[in-house]
């Protein structure tokens, strides 16, 4: 009688053979979702100066990056390749369009609730609107400003597999390999693998950012408690 021998759902072997390019898939995935965060953040901020400038400009804003997170990440990417072709710009553009509404909104809610007192008190002093602003007001609202950072940056490390749909990907190129190879043990392992380790990415930098967070807002914790 002949005993069949199950494969293994993942290739240790596989694995350690070729640590280098998952180290490499690792770290264009890092770079991905750093360039559209950063560039995400830096957009949101001016505006962000924009809707503290003009109130009524909070709806437009609001609305039209709104309409960009609702669009399917995999007809937003193949919007944009016949325009800025199969490159880094492509999904820069739109990596970044997925963190903007996020990163508007937190920040509003943040400086929105700032109390009315503190402000009152902080201009009785004697300080201006920019110095309130940057010294009063952005301070307090960091607990909810950083959220927002937390949201978008594990939302676009989600986002990125979906990248690999251009050649890029990072961690994604393993996901896609894998689909196109599910009935071989490679094929299991490369989905695995890709899986787990963007999960394990979005735990660690979720993590980092909270320990940001907690370094740079030591006196909420004193409130918390």
């Amino acid at each position: 009688m002949t005993t069949v021998v199950a494969a293994p759902l993942i290739r240790w072997d596989w694995v350690f053979r070729n640590g280098d390019k998952i180290v490499e898939r690792i770290i264009e995935h890092l770079i991905l979702t750093g360039l559209a965060v950063g560039f995400g953040i830096a957009i949101a901020l001016v505006l962000t100066a924009i809707i503290l400038r003009w109130r009524g400009a909070y709806g437009p804003i609001t609305g039209i990056t709104g309409l960009m997170y609702s669009i399917p990440s995999v007809a937003l990417f193949a919007f944009f390749v016949p325009i800025t072709g199969i490159t880094i710009l492509t999904a820069e553009i739109a990596l970044v369009s997925y963190t903007l509404l996020i990163l508007i909104r937190n920040t509003i809610a943040g400086l929105d609730g700032v109390p009315n007192d503190v402000r009152e008190a902080a201009t009785g002093m004697g300080y201006t609107r920019r110095r309130l602003l940057f010294e009063i007001e952005l301070p307090l609202a960091l607990p909810v400003i950083i959220t927002g950072i937390r949201i978008a940056t594990v939302t676009v490390i989600g986002l990125v597999t979906i990248s690999s749909l251009i050649g890029l990907g990072g961690l994604g190129q393993f996901i896609l390999q894998g689909l196109t190879t599910f009935s071989s043990p490679i094929g299991t392992t490369k989905i695995f693998l890709g899986t787990g380790l963007s999960i394990v990415l979005a735990i660690v930098i979720d993590l980092g950012l909270v320990l940001v967070e907690r370094l740079v807002t030591p006196w909420a914790r004193r409130v918390a408690n």
